[in-house]
C-alpha cells in the first residue's frame, strides 16, 4: 500500500507541474494551448537522449526546458498577432507534429520501440527499492519550487500586466504595455515548465514512446485547471492530486464491477465529464477559483 501512495503522489506532482505551465498561459494571460503535452514530450525526449549521450542529468533537464520555451515562443510569435482561436490550433498541430516525429525518426528516437535504459538521478545512491521514496521527494521539491515561482511571478508587476492583458489587452496597450511580447515570454515560461515535467516524467517510467504523449494529456492538464480553479495555482495542484486521486482509487472497484477493463476507462471519463458539468453550472470558478476574477476575466 505504501509504494501504490507513493506512486500516485509521485505521478500527481509531475501532473501539477505540467498542468501548472498550463495554468500560467490559460489562468494569467487567456492563452488557448491544446498542444501542451508536445512540450512534455520535448523534455522527456530531450533529456533521455542527451542523457545517454553521456551529458549531465541536470543540463540534460535545462536543455530540453530551453528547446521546449524557444519552440513555445516560437510559435507565439507567428500567431499571437492573429485572434485566440489561431493559437489553439496550431499548438494543436504542433503537438501532431512532435508525436509523428518522434514515431517515425526511429534512428533517433527508436520509433514506437521507445527508449529504455537511460540514466536517472540518485540512482547510484539509492537502492532500486526505494527509489520511487527519492523521486517522489525530488518531485514535491521541484513541484514546490515551481509553486513558489509562479505566486512570486504572480503577485509582480509581470504578473499583474499577464492578468491585465487577460482581462482587457486593449486596456493594457492603451497604457503602454506590449502585450505582445508579455504573451510571447508566458508561452515560453509555460513551455519550459512543462518539459520539466516531461524530464520528471521519464525518470519515474523508466521507459518512454511517443504514445506516453497522446492529446489525452493535454485533456488531463486541463481538467486540473478547471477543477482546482483557473488563475489558482493552488487550485491547479488540487486538482492534480484530485484527478490522480479518483484514478487511482477506482481501480479498487474493477474486481467489484462486470466491466471490461476498456469499458471501467470509459466509465471514468464520463464521470469526469459529469463532474466538470457540474462544476461549470454551480461552481464555474473551480474549488479554489476566485468568482469575481473569473466574472472579470470571462
Amino acid at each position: 500500500m505504501l509504494d501504490y501512495l507513493i506512486s500516485i503522489v509521485l505521478t500527481a506532482g509531475i501532473y501539477a507541474i505540467f498542468a501548472l505551465g498550463l495554468n500560467l498561459q490559460w489562468g494569467y494571460a487567456g492563452l488557448l494551448n491544446f498542444g501542451h503535452v508536445s512540450f512534455m514530450a520535448l523534455g522527456a525526449y530531450t533529456t533521455v537522449l542527451l542523457g545517454m549521450h553521456g551529458v549531465p542529468l541536470p543540463l540534460a533537464v535545462l536543455a530540453g526546458m530551453l528547446l521546449a520555451g524557444a519552440s513555445g515562443a516560437f510559435l507565439g510569435m507567428a500567431t499571437l498577432r492573429l485572434r485566440e482561436d489561431y493559437l489553439a490550433i496550431v499548438t494543436i498541430g504542433f503537438s501532431e507534429i512532435i508525436r509523428f516525429l518522434l514515431l517515425n525518426w526511429s534512428s533517433l528516437t527508436k520509433g514506437s520501440f521507445g527508449l529504455f535504459g537511460y540514466p536517472r538521478p540518485g540512482e547510484n545512491l539509492v537502492g532500486a527499492m526505494d527509489y520511487n521514496l527519492f523521486l517522489a521527494c525530488l518531485v514535491i521539491a521541484v513541484l514546490a519550487l515551481v509553486y513558489a515561482l509562479l505566486e512570486l511571478l504572480a503577485r509582480s508587476p509581470w504578473g499583474r500586466v499577464l492578468k491585465s492583458i487577460r482581462d482587457d489587452e486593449a486596456v493594457s496597450m492603451a497604457l503602454g504595455k506590449n502585450s505582445f511580447s508579455y504573451k510571447v515570454q508566458c508561452l515560453a515560461l509555460g513551455s519550459a515548465i512543462a518539459a520539466l515535467s516531461g524530464s520528471l516524467l521519464a525518470f519515474y517510467l523508466q521507459y518512454i514512446n511517443p504514445n506516453n504523449f497522446l492529446p489525452l494529456e493535454t485533456f488531463y492538464a486541463w481538467i486540473m485547471v478547471i477543477l482546482g480553479g483557473s488563475g489558482n495555482n493552488r487550485g491547479t495542484i488540487l486538482g492534480a492530486f484530485l484527478l490522480w486521486g479518483f484514478f487511482s482509487g477506482t481501480r479498487f472497484l474493477e474486481g467489484y464491477l462486470s466491466f471490461s477493463p476498456s469499458a471501467t476507462s470509459a466509465a471514468r471519463m464520463v464521470i469526469i465529464g459529469l463532474i466538470l458539468i457540474g462544476l461549470m453550472m454551480f461552481r464555474p470558478q473551480g474549488l479554489l477559483g476566485d468568482k469575481e476574477e473569473l466574472a472579470i476575466g470571462r
